[in-house]
């Protein structure tokens, strides 16, 4: 018995299935710190298919403030090209606590998100803010951090022609040697490439960046964070010059705890897809299978010293001298 193939029978359920279709491109590499950064493993494991673009989960916990609603708000307007957000309280959600992990992960999959961000506020851990990523749909690592000192883009009164565009890609700047010191910092850093950088691109026209992201290290513990519009000015040459305007948000993080990856899965999660080494001079034919072109070198026999010792010039000899008398006893018999 034959199992029936179910089709979508509607233009959105077309839609959501080729959204989770294979992309047929090359592969890409992510440009974090690591050689290879987390992402889905599904399409990685595909000869000619990549990762779409990130997708980052916002999710709101049992408990949050003003402040961290405004700032869940203005990520989720950073990103909303590329982002799901949220708005229901969640419980029992704690990253840090073995099986606490379990519904970042359950929203992970449904979401088809690589990246997380959680809000949550209590007295313990106000304003507290949870960055992850995931690999296969697994946590892989988390930092959590306090924001503290926060504005909000409504805050900020600038020309609103000067406002990025949506998808556009951003410059980061990390200033302060604690990023290259501080295990946290480092940690940090990389989350927050991956989670502003957008889509991974081949070339890039420098028309198009219009913003950038300035992270100061204060603290081996804390970094003060703003977004910022670039603004690009006549300077007699062929480079601009350039002007930032803070069109925000900006604030304070300050690094609480934060989780590594496990060595097996980081080495997992680093590995690309192994291409076929290419075989000179073989071709493949859907008919006729493998072919091969097999080149021999000139043989010059020309040149070749040939001797009276070779078994074929006895056995010519011996066949001339037979021909020689046979032909002398024809000539005896017809005298």
């Amino acid at each position: 018995m034959v199992a029936s193939i179910r089709v979508p029978k509607t233009k959105r359920a077309r839609r959501e299935l080729l959204k989770h279709a294979p992309k047929l491109v090359s592969f890409l590499l992510c440009p974090s710190s690591h050689p290879r950064s987390p992402c889905g493993a599904a399409a990685r494991g595909r000869a000619g298919a990549v990762e779409t673009g990130k997708k980052t989960l916002i999710l709101h916990g049992t408990k949050t403030s003003a402040v961290l609603n405004s700032v869940l708000s203005d990520i989720y307007h950073l990103k909303r090209d590329n982002a799901v957000k949220y708005t229901k309280k969640n419980d029992n959600i704690r990253p840090f606590e073995s099986g606490g992990e379990s519904s970042l992960e359950f929203f992970s999959l449904k979401t088809d998100c690589s990246l997380i961000v959680y809000g949550s506020h209590s007295k313990k851990r106000p304003n507290n803010l949870i960055l992850g990523r995931t690999y296969d749909h697994h946590i892989y690592d988390i930092v959590e951090v306090g924001v503290e000192n926060y504005k909000s883009m409504e805050s900020y009164v600038y020309d609103k022609k000067l406002a990025p565009k949506l998808g556009s890609k951003p410059f980061f700047a990390f200033i302060g040697e604690h990023f290259e010191s501080a295990e946290e910092l480092k940690h940090l850093k990389e989350v927050l490439l991956d989670l502003f950088k957008g889509e991974v691109v081949e070339n890039l026209n420098l028309a198009g960046v219009d913003r950038i992201y300035v992270c100061t290290a204060i603290s081996p513990t804390t970094v003060y964070m703003m977004h910022c519009a670039l603004r690009l000015k006549r300077s007699g040459t062929s480079i601009p010059r350039m002007e930032l305007v803070e069109v925000g948000p900006s604030m304070d993080l300050v690094v609480r705890r934060h989780r590594l990856p496990v060595e097996s899965l980081k080495k997992e999660a680093m590995k690309t897809a192994e291409h076929a080494k290419k075989v000179k001079n073989v071709t493949k034919d859907p008919i006729q299978g493998r072919l091969g072109k097999v080149y021999m070198p000139d043989q010059q026999v020309g040149k070749l010293t040939l001797t009276n010792d070779i078994k074929g010039l006895k056995r010519e000899r011996r066949e001339a001298k037979k021909n020689k008398e046979q032909s002398k006893k024809q000539k005896v018999d017809a005298e």
